[in-house]
């Protein structure tokens, strides 16, 4: 069953890099041609600031499930008394 799953997330993974990068972008025509009348400084603005808008959200994400992987079994666990039978 597991060999099914990877089977299923390859063929996943496969498909997507065959998509072209345009069904993946907003293609908005307003941004775009601004850009495109922008100099190289208002460039690599645009680049930095998509930059700062992406990272910290990305790594407060990241933090977020890892302190949830952490804790994820703190309120599971009962204490058993040695000698009782399990709770079960």
């Amino acid at each position: 069953m597991r060999s099914h799953e990877w089977a299923k997330g390859g063929l996943g993974a496969f498909v997507f890099t065959l998509l072209p990068q345009a069904v993946f972008a907003q293609s908005c025509g307003l941004c775009y041609t601004q850009a495109a009348a922008a100099g190289q400084r208002m460039i690599e603005a645009l680049r930095s600031g998509i930059l700062i808008l992406i990272i910290p959200p990305t790594l407060m994400s990241l933090a977020m499930i890892y302190v949830l992987y952490r804790k994820r079994n703190q309120c599971r666990q009962q204490e058993v008394a040695v000698g009782s039978e399990p709770p079960w």
